[in-house]
């Protein structure tokens, strides 16, 4: 079998993760969704861990879902449902991580990228970062349970504006809309993720993950009993015309024509 692109580092109080496909793309396909995921599972009984650093590639976050493993055409409601509770699976176990958790991203972080980010406590951006979330540009919904995680982030309008209007934002920009907690030179993200890692595993460690699930308990009591459907609004969107002409004119490059069918 071929090596996972997905790798864990360990040194001392102190975890990297790292997903790199080497295709300057780095679409999060299914495979990579179900390693990402067993990653931040591998976790779950680890006492030792105080602060885990996820990073893509050196050039580019993530460009996203693989629009190649898009459609669910002819597959029963059971299927999808089961295929669609990946990305938001993803999020939650990484989001259910007792150490501290930060994402270190440079160049472009598209789409479910930005919603696995979300779903971190600490984002840090290289100066050349960029974000956007097209997934209603082109015909989708909003999944992976990500939008109160985004508007705990960000406030409401500012997540409309991400998400609904698909704006693309610059890290300064992310960090001034409250996406971002830290920008750092072109290339160094990894390396400010890593020093921030650093000062935490300097800390008490039980004290740390203590703080940071009444933190978490506090901020997102709410977020599965507004976003629990979302994967059942993806199934109904993707039974439309728009659904599929969204898709079609992404794959085909070409602008879209939507018709609210």
């Amino acid at each position: 079998m071929p090596a996972s692109p997905v790798s864990i580092e360990r040194k001392g109080r102190i975890a990297t993760i790292r997903f790199d496909l080497g295709d300057g793309k780095n679409a999060l396909s299914r495979a990579i969704m179900r390693d990402l995921t067993a990653a931040a599972r591998s976790f779950e009984d680890d006492t030792e861990t105080s602060a885990i650093v996820l990073t893509g590639a050196a050039a580019v976050f993530t460009l996203g879902f693989d629009l190649r493993e898009a459609g669910i055409g002819g597959l029963g409601l059971a299927e999808q449902r089961r295929l669609q509770a990946l990305g938001p699976r993803l999020c939650r176990a990484w989001e259910a991580l007792e150490p501290m958790t930060f994402a270190a991203i440079e160049g472009w972080c598209v789409g479910g990228g930005v919603a696995l980010v979300a779903s971190l406590d600490l984002r840090i951006a290289g100066a050349g970062a960029r974000f956007y979330v097209p997934e209603i540009e082109r015909g989708m919904n909003m999944s992976w349970q990500s939008v109160p995680r985004l508007v705990g982030l960000m406030g409401p309008a500012r997540t409309k504006r991400l998400t609904v209007m698909a704006e693309r934002i610059d890290a300064e920009r992310g960090r001034d809309w409250g996406l971002v907690d830290e920008v750092a030179p072109a290339g160094r993200a990894f390396d400010a993720a890593m020093a921030m890692a650093e000062r935490v595993a300097a800390l008490p460690p039980v004290q740390v993950r203590m703080c940071k699930e009444g933190v978490n308990a506090a901020s997102t009591a709410l977020n599965h009993a507004v976003s629990f459907m979302d994967r059942d609004q993806f199934a109904l969107a993707a039974q439309s015309e728009d659904y599929h002409e969204g898709v079609g004119a992404f794959l085909e490059k070409r602008p879209p024509r939507y018709r609210g069918r």
